[in-house]
């Protein structure tokens, strides 16, 4: 298998470690037996992901993660993080920073691997597939 996993800090105050989010890209890759890949995670405020939220989707709201596929085959694209969002939510689930950002980027991955989550039981398969991968993850640390 060949991936490529690119980590971008663009976020203007924090820098995370790579290699946590790049293990997270790994896994759900591997799992969804994704031969060849290029996957770019970069980091960002919520103001910038809200900004492409309104241009690219014509949403007027905060999200945590939006995922832009470029190629299927060799698999291409790109994830954008809120590291604000992101934190919040870890202190809202009772989890750290680090395994909430996995669990976006694993999030992501799925979609550009060819998940969907605009229905419930959509939305279940992606939690119970992160959940999964999340859990190599931490048999991996």
């Amino acid at each position: 298998m060949k991936h490529t996993i690119t980590i971008i800090n663009a976020h203007p105050n924090t820098r995370l470690r790579r290699a946590p989010v790049a293990a997270g890209v790994a896994a759900a890759l591997r799992g969804e037996k994704i031969r060849r890949g290029e996957v770019r995670v970069i980091l960002v405020s919520d103001e910038e992901l809200l900004g492409m939220n309104r241009e690219h989707l014509g949403h007027d709201y905060y999200t945590d993660v939006i995922t832009f596929p470029l190629e299927n085959d060799p698999l291409e694209g790109e994830i954008y993080i809120s590291v604000d969002r992101a934190r919040e939510q870890a202190a809202e689930f009772g989890v750290g920073l680090y395994e909430e950002v996995q669990r976006l980027a694993i999030h992501g991955t799925l979609h550009l691997a060819g998940h969907e989550d605009a229905t419930e039981t959509e939305r279940a398969a992606m939690r119970s597939l992160e959940d999964r991968y999340l859990s190599i993850i931490s048999r991996d640390d």
